[in-house]
């Protein structure tokens, strides 16, 4: 299921992981040591985040109920903490991956199913 960016028509991720039960959300990225290239995880529904107990940074685009990215953090470390009351949808993805695809605030996010 790719993510895309509707402005730029760009995949934004290749590998996409959703979290929609409480405990998917709650394990997120903790437990693992990195994640690869084109991949993201999307938290929903989910307006912050903590990176306590993780052992990388990560970028993540908060994204509203109509698919609108409200706020973008970029390589946001461990130990840290991130909200944006807007947003209904998290979306975390490799540090440094966003600034490469060229993601901006406003963008239109969408995630497109296998087959179409």
């Amino acid at each position: 299921m790719p993510l895309i960016n509707e402005r730029t028509g760009e995949v934004i991720a290749d590998m996409v992981e959703v979290a929609r039960t409480r405990q998917e959300r709650r394990r997120g990225l903790l437990g693992r040591d990195g994640m690869p290239r084109g991949s993201a995880l999307v938290l929903t529904p989910c307006n912050a985040i903590h990176t306590v107990g993780m052992r990388f940074p990560i970028d993540v685009a908060f994204v509203d109920g109509r698919g609108r990215v409200r706020r973008i953090v970029r390589q946001l470390r461990p130990t840290r903490i991130s909200v944006c009351l807007a947003a209904k949808t998290t979306i975390e993805c490799p540090s440094g991956q966003l600034e490469e695809i060229r993601l901006q605030v406003g963008d239109q996010i969408r995630l497109v199913p296998e087959g179409l």
